[in-house]
């Protein structure tokens, strides 16, 4: 029988509306019962867009927390432990915590709809209230506009990371209409980081910075930022900075690494800050090398890595960093959502990986067959196969190729069920 709050988080889940519209309506009722605890909230640094989200939160973390900055922070979604969304003053919230912020917030919602991620959220701002820190780091589910971390009225910075196609269903079908829903974050007089955009979504957002009065820190025209012989260096009207590369792997963490910069430079920040955003922050699932555990044991001589992007960019980003790798047949074993661009998120991949296996994702209603994952990466150009399980794929692939490179790649439902089975 289920307990604590993994029981609650299922209860929770039976008050989902029957249809998704997105609004504020059901959050802002929920916290105006539970006395607003977002007015009570240290100052806030609120992050939207496609890719690098969580990438950029966890460097400026690392960066305020070397400065001895008491740091809470919200992501979304977790990997193996719903703990992981919630982190007060620098640990993941504890279990007796978590429970009862969880338990009063459904409590006080009662019988009526709420989404999980709503009534979640506002569980994470109960437990930030509560919690003295410096900062928190508030990162948006799904959008901007109407997501349910929308609710802080004057947050201390806003960030925009990379917008792509995502969610179309929900923030509309082109890359302008995606701006306009992650630019509703911005806030009347509050300064906003803005990472590198393509050109109608940095459109979009300069128009929505003009009509609030929000002064802009965008890449390319305010800062920039370039990796110089193996160091980074970052430049704005202050000055140049030279610091180690990036501890996250990629050259796309190049840029969210500058966005984290520029948000600590026009935080007041100083060079301990920077060091530790560069060498400190820790994002698992994204490129992460897995060392251990019984999926490495079953495969020892295999280069093992894990990495949760699942759309176009991503794949574009993983291609560039496992293109640059040292020489070695490299095979992809992948499971994806159905909601997905399985055919955009394989094609770029199709030029470095020598085979994809796919696999379902497993206890996930919303994933794509392995068979059809495997047709996409045929029709990409990859010889493709599929396997059971991961463990099955690693196994065949170890026969054929064992001392080879595997990514286990295509979605963070599949990474977080791996690194819940790998320990």
């Amino acid at each position: 029988m289920t307990t604590g709050s993994d029981a609650i988080l299922e209860r929770m889940m039976a008050l989902h509306p029957k249809v998704i519209d997105l609004t504020l309506d059901r959050v802002w009722t929920l916290l105006e019962k539970l006395g607003h605890p977002e007015r009570q909230l240290p100052p806030v640094i609120h992050l939207a867009g496609t890719n690098g989200k969580g990438s950029t939160q966890a460097m400026i973390r690392a960066g305020l927390e070397a400065e001895g900055k008491r740091v809470h922070a919200y992501t979304s979604p977790h990997l193996a432990r719903f703990h992981e969304r919630i982190r007060l003053a620098g640990e993941l919230i504890s279990e007796e915590h978590l429970t009862e912020v969880l338990d009063e917030c459904y409590v006080t919602n009662g019988p009526d709809p709420i989404t999980y991620f709503e009534i979640t959220t506002c569980a994470a701002l109960l437990a930030f209230a509560r919690t003295p820190a410096d900062y928190v780091l508030l990162e948006t589910g799904l959008g901007g506009r109407l997501d349910a971390t929308n609710v802080v009225e004057t947050p201390a910075l806003t960030i925009l990371t990379p917008i792509s196609m995502d969610h179309e269903q929900f923030l509309g079908n082109t890359i302008a209409k995606i701006a306009g829903e992650k630019a509703g974050i911005m806030k009347r007089s509050v300064a906003c980081v803005v990472g590198p955009q393509p050109d109608e979504a940095l459109e979009v957002i300069e128009a929505t910075a003009a009509r609030l009065g929000a002064p802009v820190i965008a890449q390319g025209q305010h800062w920039h930022v370039w990796e110089e012989r193996e160091r980074l260096i970052y430049q704005d009207e202050t000055g140049l900075l030279d610091l180690p590369l990036p501890v996250l792997p990629g050259r796309h963490q190049y840029e969210n690494a500058g966005a984290a910069l520029a948000a600590l430079r026009h935080l007041g920040f100083g060079e301990a800050a920077f060091e530790g955003a560069m060498t400190n922050a820790q994002w698992p699932a994204r490129m992460q090398r897995l060392r251990t555990g019984p999926l490495v044991e079953a495969a020892p001589q295999v280069e093992l890595w894990l990495d949760g992007g699942h759309n176009p960019a991503a794949g574009i980003a993983l291609a560039d960093h496992l293109g640059r790798l040292p020489k070695r047949p490299t095979h992809l074993i992948c499971g994806m959502l159905n909601t997905k661009d399985a055919s955009g998120y394989m094609t770029p991949l199709a030029k470095v990986a020598n085979s994809l296996t796919g696999v379902s994702i497993p206890g996930e209603a919303n994933t794509l067959s392995g068979e059809d994952t495997a047709r996409f990466a045929s029709d990409a150009g990859m010889p493709a196969s599929t396997a059971d399980s991961v463990l099955d794929a690693l196994q065949t692939i170890t026969a054929q190729d064992p001392h080879s490179r595997v990514l286990i790649c295509g979605s963070l439902y599949l990474a977080g069920a791996i690194l819940r089975e790998n320990g």
